[in-house]
């Protein structure tokens, strides 16, 4: 039987296979944790990545998001050579790492030329990205959309479908949106049905991407559930996801939103990068651990050291 992330060691999460890191993930029965952040904003410890502050915290993959892989940028990170970024991050943090590319659309993206969310050449979701991350050493490429860039589910499918064509075997391709981003139509339960599930299933994703119960007007438990199911009944994945600045609540309602998520049936949860703006508050992170898997998994993935 595979070993479980639960069970692994930092060196041995950085090492791992497509095949291994699926396997792992399934066999841990819904007690996986993503904690996205951003590299290129200050970081909340400012000499500390907000990669490694969010691994100490207790999450079992970092997700970057406004990651540039033709530029890369990490505030905070050693002086490292550009293709060795992902590399250090994971050497530092001891955890998978994976990173957001984006089918936007150019016209609704042009909003967002003056802010943070702004797109740069290397995230868009082009073969060629995506080919440059795995070569990085990046485990997993989230197709998704930052708020405003305009990312319909039919560009999900048709980046996903070339990407998997090009390196579905190599690396772990996960699909889908936390929000509506910026689409209009794609809000509430539009953001993700049943039929785009069955279209990234067939277009090559090995993890189906949701909004977390109580994230999104008039997303709910038993309707995140219910899609769940249907993705497992297609042998995928399914990772919830906290990416409506909820991440910046409260203990209490990220316990619950948890919680929500653990009856879903999901495989991964996510928190998002929006505490303050770069990653989610700190406690959060760590309260979300221990209501999916107890003080005992919690404190193990906080004390181990990157050395094991």
């Amino acid at each position: 039987m595979a070993k479980r992330v639960l069970n692994m060691t930092p060196k041995e999460l950085i090492n791992l296979s497509k095949e291994e890191i699926i396997a792992a993930i399934a066999g841990s029965e819904g007690r996986v944790l993503a904690s996205e952040t951003i590299g290129i904003t200050i970081p909340l410890l400012s000499d500390v990545t907000n990669a490694e502050f969010a691994a100490s915290m207790g999450a079992d993959m970092i997700l970057l998001n406004m990651f540039d892989v033709q530029d890369p940028v990490i505030l905070g990170l050693p002086q490292t050579d550009r293709q060795e970024t992902v590399r250090k991050v994971k050497q530092l943090t001891g955890r998978m790492v994976g990173i957001n590319l984006e089918p936007v659309d150019d016209a609704a993206a042009s909003e967002n030329a003056e802010t943070l969310w702004a797109m740069s050449a290397g995230r868009y979701a082009t073969v060629e990205n995506a080919a440059l991350a795995q070569k990085m050493g990046v485990d997993m490429i989230v197709l998704t959309g930052n708020p405003g860039n305009g990312v319909s589910n039919d560009a999900i499918v048709s980046s996903l479908r070339a990407i998997s064509a090009e390196i579905g075997d190599k690396i772990v391709l996960a699909a889908g949106k936390m929000h509506a981003s910026g689409v209009i139509g794609e809000g509430g339960e539009n953001i993700i049905t049943k039929e785009d599930i069955r279209l990234f299933a067939e277009a090559g994703a090995d993890v189906i991407l949701m909004p977390a119960p109580g994230t999104v007007p008039g997303i709910t438990t038993e309707y995140i559930r219910e899609l769940v199911s249907y993705a497992h009944s297609l042998g995928k994945l399914t990772i919830t996801a906290i990416g409506t600045s909820q991440e910046g609540a409260d203990t209490d309602t990220i316990k619950r939103i948890a919680l929500e998520c653990k009856m879903t049936g999901t495989d991964i949860h996510h928190i998002g990068d929006s505490g303050y703006v770069g990653m989610a508050l700190p406690e959060n992170i760590m309260a979300y651990s221990v209501a999916i898997r107890g003080i005992r998994h919690t404190y193990h993935r906080m004390a181990q050291s990157v050395e094991r």
